[in-house]
């Protein structure tokens, strides 16, 4: 269970803090770049043999390669009379954590971060290559934008409205949600954002037992839920809610305007852009605050719900999100939505054009579907879900909103609109999906 609080720290504090990101993000960029340096040494430069220590070396010594600049060279993994591995191969990440104190010596300036905050940094990177490996894009390097947080294993103290981080001393926090007792305090996030500094404090009580939801033999009445841009939630049991369009409605897309206008006129560097992107920020962040607490309010409403389970679609947003595909002009040759050049030897017309594939439309539909916060909100109604023992059950989108449930008919003209009229049989009702799903 997390716990999220405003920070009130002080300019020393605040300054502080801001250091020490500025120093994990160049440490989380050199390790990424000492790992894609070991694999390029390895599978695509190739080993040589070092005479003077006569073993395995590379072109240029990384700390995770075989022979690494750390002067401790891996071990070959053997197995004992047992069958046990002994003297098993280093990880990267052990590798790179294990080089710490000597970065400590040779930057004496890292000796001020806490040990553990560079340890976990070091452990975040391992997090995205199993990211990477599961399916996900490759590790990216960091920047000020998208690197704003950094996390504590131990050491962390609360006593009351105040919080103790080590290294930084004693900081107040607005302790607007009261922390139960018997909980043990796990870990503690610290995360800048464009109003402040926040802590998200991790914490565990063992002798809660876990929620044990119900299983699907035990299910006897199911709320189905479609997602939707006009109304954010339709329900099987005839209840709309409603979408309120905190990014793309008149008066919020009119100040986003205004105010990435007046960023853009501001100096490259100058200060004045630098405020004006503060505001910004501000306002992009009072709109997901808006849309946070909205989700929250509209998952309780569904969970609480008189049902054993909650039927969801298993929408595919990012892929929603994407662009639209490449055409080809059969006639010309020319690529549809994209700038191609012609060679005139080859296609009879040599100028160079854009055009339209219809991307420009969806610019607006993909902003809406950002909006309404699909995704985030599924994650809210199956964490209240679990608590209160029900089931989120993921139904295929395919063809749920056009097959007809009396004849089983499927036909893009049986939707108008939010109305469903079966163009074969005349079967008549307001959403077909939720329907069935409510048997």
């Amino acid at each position: 269970m997390n716990f999220c609080f405003k920070l009130r720290p002080n300019i020393t504090q605040t300054n502080k803090m801001g250091g020490w990101l500025d120093m994990l993000r160049s440490t989380y960029n050199w390790s990424l770049a000492d790992r894609i340096t070991q694999y390029n040494q390895q599978f695509i430069q190739g080993d040589y043999c070092d005479i003077r220590t006569k073993g395995e070396a590379c072109p240029i010594n990384c700390f995770v390669s075989k022979n690494g600049a750390s002067g401790e060279p891996w071990k070959d993994a053997k197995k004992d009379l047992d069958g046990k591995t002994k003297n098993p191969r280093p990880s990267a990440g052990d590798i790179q954590i294990t080089a710490l104190p000597e970065l400590k010596k040779a930057r004496p300036w890292f000796g001020a971060i806490d040990s553990t905050v560079l340890q976990q940094n070091v452990k975040r990177l391992d997090t995205a290559y199993k990211n990477f490996f599961n399916g996900r894009g490759f590790p990216k390097f960091k920047n000020r934008s998208n690197f704003t947080s950094f996390t504590y294993q131990m050491g962390v103290k609360i006593q009351g409205n105040k919080i103790y981080l080590p290294k930084f001393g004693w900081m107040r926090f607005f302790n607007s949600r009261l922390i139960p007792d018997g909980f043990t305090l796990k870990a503690a996030t610290i995360r800048k954002r464009q109003d402040g500094w926040y802590v998200s404090i991790r914490i565990e009580d063992k002798s809660i037992p876990d929620y044990v939801s119900k299983s699907l033999d035990e299910v006897k009445s199911v709320l189905g839920c479609d997602l939707g841009i006009t109304k954010l939630v339709y329900s099987s049991d005839r209840c709309q809610i409603d979408n309120r369009k905190f990014s793309t409605n008149k008066k919020a897309k009119r100040t986003l305007k205004i105010r990435q206008r007046r960023v853009n006129r501001k100096v490259k560097g100058s200060k004045n852009r630098k405020k004006q992107a503060f505001k910004l920020g501000r306002f992009h962040k009072k709109i997901t605050d808006k849309r946070t607490a909205y989700q929250w309010d509209v998952a309780n409403r569904i969970v609480s719900r008189k049902v054993d389970a909650i039927a969801l679609e298993d929408l595919n947003i990012s892929g929603m999100l994407k662009r639209c595909k490449v055409k080809i002009d059969e006639n010309t040759g020319e690529g549809v939505g994209v700038l191609v050049v012609p060679v005139e030897s080859q296609l009879p017309n040599p100028k160079c054009r854009f055009l339209k594939n219809g991307q420009s439309r969806k610019k607006g539909l993909n902003r809406s579907i950002s909006d309404a916060g699909w995704s985030e909100l599924t994650l809210k109604i199956e964490y209240l879900a679990v608590k209160q023992g029900k089931v989120v059950i993921k139904i295929n989108p395919k063809h749920s909103s056009l097959e007809c449930r009396n004849c089983g008919h499927i036909d893009k003209s049986n939707r108008n609109g939010e109305k469903f009229i079966c163009a074969e049989c005349g079967y008549y009702g307001a959403n077909r999906w939720l329907e069935t799903k409510s048997q």
